[in-house]
């Protein structure tokens, strides 16, 4: 096919994806703006809210995961027409949000004497641990937020999750600087601060989305006839079947990334800092892609609902091409301003911090480079995932994740990191490699599947 066959659906990708990103852009700016500001602090608070966040990381991977079954099913079902099949899995998915939201805290909570024996040094780990259960209680917010979110990425209105996650963070905002260094009336709380804003901005995140979505007239008809009663097997298994598969693939790679936190907290708290900075900028980056591939899983999701696959198959290359183009502007400023990018992160002007904060920022200068190169890597393996999605493929792709990560990717960590003198820099190297694998083995999964749907619908 011609190029111009693909990139004639640019805009309709971006046009559906802008909300997208910017709604994911809200949700990482969250950790951003903790980091920013804690980092002022210090290195050690910087690395504990790191900690901290590689346990709420793996909840929140989980439960973002999950819930994006929805979407593809509502999706489905708006390109049947099918109001009362679309309001059935809006019900459904909300409730077992809420559940496994409840869940997920519960278990990091409960978890939590496990950070003891991670090997991270001690003053880190006590800073670490009241910082960890506000956070993670915000879990129970956000994930009940992503029901609804993704219930409405799923009708093309993807405009709400945009807007509840900038109210999100203005107000997050707002309360981590009155809370972090006390401000009028408010106390002075240090980092606690920010997990306190933390979990009180996604309160107001969902209580939003919720009242914005019943007040738009082409979406009340989904609210109509809720009851717990109501809530039957045959449609929370097809939810949890799309669901779970889908939960784990998100897992393997943020829990990739988590024992990379891991790994360079045993390397040292200046490796365990550096690293935060850098994944933080690859996380930032990250979400622009991953919004396309959400972008895509609603469009692919619509083309199978009329079983229009050769136009599904142009429309998923449409975006992983998109996925290229964006992510390779990225790399490019990686590799410019990797030398002054960790500046924002540090406090470079107290005296008593210049010697720990430029061993931080030396190692996060090399990080950024590394994070350059797998960009792309990481743009076109989230756009294929999303397009798998939407053909409701998840248990193979789920396979090919943990292979790629988890018995090709960490192991070269674990060697490079621990065994090398390379430390923190063979840690990521050993994420680059899981990241292309991942890309080659779902790109090659995509087209043979969607190949044999056009053969059969010929």
């Amino acid at each position: 096919m011609k190029l111009s066959t693909y990139t004639r659906e640019f805009k309709e990708n971006i046009k559906l994806a802008y909300p997208i990103v910017l709604g994911m852009l809200g949700h990482t700016l969250v950790a951003i703006i903790d980091n920013v500001m804690v980092g002022k602090l210090g290195a050690k608070e910087l690395a504990a809210v790191s900690l901290a966040n590689s346990f709420v990381f793996i909840g929140m991977s989980l439960g973002i995961g999950f819930s994006t079954a929805i979407t593809p099913l509502v999706a489905e079902a708006d390109g049947e027409n099918s109001i009362v099949k679309g309001r059935s899995v809006f019900h459904h998915g909300l409730v077992l949000c809420t559940f496994l939201g409840v869940f997920l805290f519960g278990i990091i909570y409960l978890a939590k004497p496990l950070i003891v024996y991670m090997g991270q040094p001690k003053e880190v780990v006590e800073l670490a641990k009241p910082f960890l259960d506000l956070v993670a209680f915000s879990l129970i917010p956000l994930i009940i937020f992503q029901g609804y979110k993704q219930f409405a990425d799923g009708k093309s209105a993807t405009k709400y999750g945009m807007w509840a996650n900038l109210i999100c963070n203005v107000v997050h905002l707002l309360l981590n600087i009155v809370l972090i260094y006390g401000f009028w009336i408010f106390p002075k709380m240090g980092m606690l601060g920010a997990a306190v804003g933390t979990v009180l901005s996604r309160i107001v995140m969902v209580i939003y989305i919720h009242f914005a979505l019943q007040e738009d007239h082409t979406i009340k008809p989904y609210f109509e006839g809720f009851s717990i009663k109501a809530i039957g097997k045959t449609m929370s298994k097809k939810i949890i079947a799309l669901g779970l598969p889908s939960a784990m693939q998100m897992f393997f790679e943020v829990a990739l990334f988590t024992g990379a936190i891991w790994l360079c907290g045993t390397i040292g708290t200046a490796s365990q800092a550096a690293n935060q900075i850098a994944l933080s900028l690859a996380t930032f980056t990250f979400m622009f892609v991953s919004g396309l591939g959400v972008a895509g899983m609603v469009r692919v999701g619509n083309f199978k609902g009329l079983q229009d696959y050769r136009r599904l198959q142009v429309v998923a290359r449409s975006v992983f091409m998109l996925a290229i183009i964006v992510q390779g502007f990225f790399a490019i400023a990686f590799m410019i301003t990797n030398n002054w990018l960790p500046d924002f992160f540090v406090d470079a002007s107290e005296v008593s911090k210049i010697k720990s904060n430029a061993e931080v920022v030396a190692i996060a200068s090399q990080l950024i480079v590394i994070a350059a190169i797998f960009q792309v890597f990481d743009g076109i393996q989230v756009t294929v995932l999303g397009a798998l999605r939407g053909i409701q493929d998840v248990k193979v792709p789920m396979y090919l994740t943990f292979v790629a990560y988890w018995l090709f990717g960490f192991p070269i960590s674990i060697y490079l990191g621990l065994f090398t003198s390379l430390k923190a820099t063979g840690v990521w190297i050993g994420l680059l490699a899981g990241l292309a694998a991942a890309a080659i083995l779902l790109y090659v999964r995509f087209e043979q599947l969607t190949k044999k749907l056009i053969t059969h619908n010929v």
